[in-house]
C-alpha cells in the first residue's frame, strides 16, 4: 500500500513537471510564431519600399541621403536572421521612413500623384498591421517572462535553458523624439 501510494506521487511529481515544462515550451513558440507574423508585415513593407523610392526619386532626386537610409535600412531587414537583429533592423527602417516622410513635404506634387497615394495608404495600413502584431509579440514575450520568472516554472526554466526574452520596443532616438509634442502646421 506505501509503495502505491509513493508511485503515485512520484507519477504525478512527473505529470506536474511535464505540464510546467510543456507549459513552457508552449509559451516559447507562442512567441515565435507572434514574430512569424511580425516577419510576414516587415516583409511586406520591405517589398513595397522599393516601389515607394521609385516613386519618390522621379520626384525627389536629390533626395539620396535619405532614400539610401531607406534602402540600406531594408536591406538590413531582409539580411537580419535573428529575432533581435530584426527588431533593430525595424526600428532603423521606421526611422529612415519618417525621415522620408519629412522630405515629402517639401514635395506638394508628389503627394497628390496617384502611385505616391496608393504606396503611401498601403504602407500606412502595413504600419498599423505591424503595430498591432508588435503588441502581441509583447503579449506573448510578457507570458513566457512571467513563467520563466515564477516559481515553480523558474526552477524548470533555468534547467531547461529558458531565459527571459527581450520585448518589442522603440529605438532610444525614436523615444526623444516621441517625448516632444508634436508639431501641428496649417
Amino acid at each position: 500500500m506505501v509503495v502505491g501510494i509513493i508511485i503515485a506521487v512520484l507519477i504525478l511529481l512527473v505529470l506536474f513537471c511535464a505540464g510546467i515544462y510543456n507549459n513552457l515550451v508552449r509559451l516559447r513558440n507562442n512567441r515565435e510564431n507572434a514574430f512569424a507574423n511580425i516577419d510576414v508585415q516587415l516583409k511586406q513593407r520591405a517589398d513595397l519600399i522599393p516601389q515607394l523610392v521609385s516613386t519618390v526619386k522621379g520626384y525627389a532626386a536629390h533626395e539620396k541621403e535619405v532614400l539610401q537610409r531607406v534602402t540600406e535600412a531594408r536591406t538590413m531587414g531582409v539580411n537580419a536572421t535573428t529575432i533581435n537583429e530584426k527588431m533593430q533592423a525595424d526600428n532603423m527602417l521606421t526611422q529612415a521612413l519618417s525621415g522620408l516622410r519629412i522630405s515629402l513635404e517639401a514635395y506638394p506634387e508628389l503627394k497628390a500623384n496617384q502611385n505616391f497615394l496608393q504606396l503611401q495608404n498601403e504602407i500606412s495600413d502595413i504600419e498599423n498591421k505591424l503595430s498591432a502584431v508588435r503588441r502581441y509579440f509583447n503579449t506573448a514575450t510578457r507570458e513566457l517572462n512571467n513563467a520563466v520568472q515564477t516559481f515553480p516554472s523558474n526552477i524548470f526554466a533555468n534547467m531547461f535553458g529558458f531565459k527571459k526574452e527581450p520585448m518589442y520596443e522603440i529605438a532610444p532616438t525614436q523615444r526623444t523624439e516621441m517625448e516632444q509634442a508634436p508639431q501641428i502646421n496649417f
